[in-house]
């Protein structure tokens, strides 16, 4: 996604949006890591062990766009 095309208060709301979301996510990931520990010690090897594995590579692009982000509005100031 380009972000040459927002202006910078639509970049800074963004920003903060996505700064949000990501908090969140990790905070979701952190979750699902320990339920499925959990699961896994109690249980056995299940599906909910794999399940932190589908959110990580979502978490790690997440992170990729705030970085641009950031790296556009510092290019702008």
């Amino acid at each position: 996604m380009a972000f040459t095309n927002y202006t910078k208060e639509e970049l800074l709301k963004k920003l903060k949006t996505q700064q949000k979301m990501f908090f969140f996510k990790i905070v979701v990931v952190f979750l699902l890591i320990l339920v499925s520990a959990y699961q896994t010690y109690i249980e056995g090897f299940s599906f909910n062990t794999l399940l932190p594995l589908l959110f990580i590579p979502m978490s790690i692009y997440m992170y990729m766009e705030l970085k641009k982000i950031q790296k556009e509005l510092a290019s702008r100031k």
